[in-house]
């Protein structure tokens, strides 16, 4: 375990890391200009260790055996993308009837611990909710997040797009779905949350992307759902697209909400890397489960 307080780190390492963990640069990229920054017995390797998601360490709000929900994994076909996709289904363990579902869509490295804990807190809040594994076609999630953004760099962007879309109308057309539909996603599966929203049109009513990258402003008038847009403060690089998709939701009266919270970082939200901001995150996470229930349950 790392000794480095990150509150100290010059902030020209933050940006050299979500270049890192982005695929913008490769590790002796970020080694050689976090070197810049070292002070004292710091080390540039020492600094990575000490931003890298710490699972161990990480407080899971819903275990995978709590009594309050049923979990099991299942595998949907997806003829347009990567043939099959496995998804991680939770829903309340005392519904009786139909359920809205929600669709949470993972980072760039597959379906880690963190997000398969937010598909069972969506569970708790009263959704059907599904966490498919991008990663599924190369045998899924590997057990680390570097390994996964390897992978995940190594995918067909079309396909694994497909996949997302083949789970989004599974859940919705399985028979104890109300065919209500929302989605979430962070990072990456932030951007893929407004292009769900571009590809479904109206049969996704609800979606909320975390600091996710825009679409292009002509196919925002396909966008039907509601949407609650969520940025970090210091994102200088996903909040450069904002003025346009702002744009363009007014221009096509597309309903949204969009909050940017202070003293943030991109990935604010992920609570296994310094980068989480605790109020922030609860914050953001009221609201998402506040969005979803008037979208999807009324």
């Amino acid at each position: 375990m790392s000794d480095i307080n990150t509150k100290d780190l010059h902030p020209e390492v933050w940006k050299l890391f979500d270049r890192y963990v982005h695929g913008l640069i490769d590790r002796r990229g970020f080694l050689d200009g976090a070197a810049k920054y070292t002070v004292g017995s710091m080390s540039a390797i020492g600094i990575l260790e000490a931003l890298r998601p710490n699972y161990a360490e990480a407080q899971i709000q819903v275990q995978a055996n709590d009594s309050r929900i049923k979990t099991e994994k299942v595998e949907i076909p997806s003829p347009n993308g990567n043939k099959m996709i496995r998804a991680l289904l939770a829903r309340p363990a005392n519904a009786s009837g139909r359920l809205p579902a929600v669709v949470v869509i993972h980072e760039n490295r597959g379906l880690n611990p963190h997000i398969e804990d937010v598909v069972r807190r969506a569970a708790i809040a009263g959704f059907m909710a599904i966490g498919p594994d991008g990663l599924t076609s190369l045998g899924g999630y590997p057990g680390t997040d570097e390994a996964g953004a390897d992978m995940q760099r190594k995918l067909e962007p079309q396909k694994l797009m497909a996949d997302f879309i083949a789970t989004a109308r599974y859940v919705k057309g399985r028979p104890d779905s109300t065919g209500r539909l929302g989605a979430v996603g962070f990072c990456y599966g932030g951007g893929v949350v407004n292009n769900l929203a571009v590809e479904l049109g109206a049969d996704l009513q609800a979606g909320v992307p975390f600091y996710g990258g825009q679409p292009r402003a002509e196919d925002v008038p396909k966008i039907k759902a509601a949407l609650l847009i969520n940025y970090a403060a210091d994102d200088e690089r996903i909040n450069a697209g904002w003025p346009a998709y702002e744009a363009a939701l007014k221009a096509n009266r597309i309903t949204y909400e969009q909050f940017t919270y202070p003293g943030t970082q991109h990935g604010f939200h992920n609570d296994t890397t310094p980068r989480f901001n605790k109020d922030a995150a609860a914050l953001a996470w009221q609201r998402t489960i506040a969005h979803f229930n008037k979208y999807l349950k009324s």
